[in-house]
């Protein structure tokens, strides 16, 4: 059985993350998924998620495509996460393209193309211009 895991925080779920965990599914036979903490998402992004982190996980744990999903605390703690899953893959969006070779000694790494012209950030920036 061949495992793929990948991360995000999946903040105001929308298309673009249907698609790329649609995808990163489609690489393996079981899909795991690190929703970054709100703490983490604090850190990475210097704001605070719209949704919490238990709400987040839920949503993308309600998801066909997702088999398990598990609190990701720090970016630093990849590599655990990849052993503890025992993942043969990694896959991100290629936002993130080159930051995770490091990890190609454990996994493969594969870096998705992001949906065009859709993100969390300019979807936030749209609702709040009205």
């Amino acid at each position: 059985m061949k495992t793929i895991i990948t991360f995000g925080t999946f903040d105001v779920f929308h298309i673009g993350h249907l698609n790329i965990l649609r995808r990163a599914r489609a690489l393996g036979d079981r899909l795991v998924v690190g929703i970054s903490s709100d703490a983490l998402n604090l850190h990475k992004k210097a704001r605070l998620p719209v949704y919490r982190q238990n709400e987040r996980m839920r949503i993308i744990d309600e998801l066909k495509c997702v088999d398990e999903v598990f609190l990701e605390e720090s970016l630093e703690l990849k590599a655990d996460y990849i052993r503890r899953f025992n993942a043969q893959t990694l896959v991100m969006g290629d936002d993130w393209r080159g930051r995770f070779d490091h990890l190609s000694p454990l996994c493969e790494v594969v870096y998705l193309a992001r949906t065009p012209t859709i993100s969390t950030t300019s979807i936030i920036e749209t609702i709040k211009q009205h």
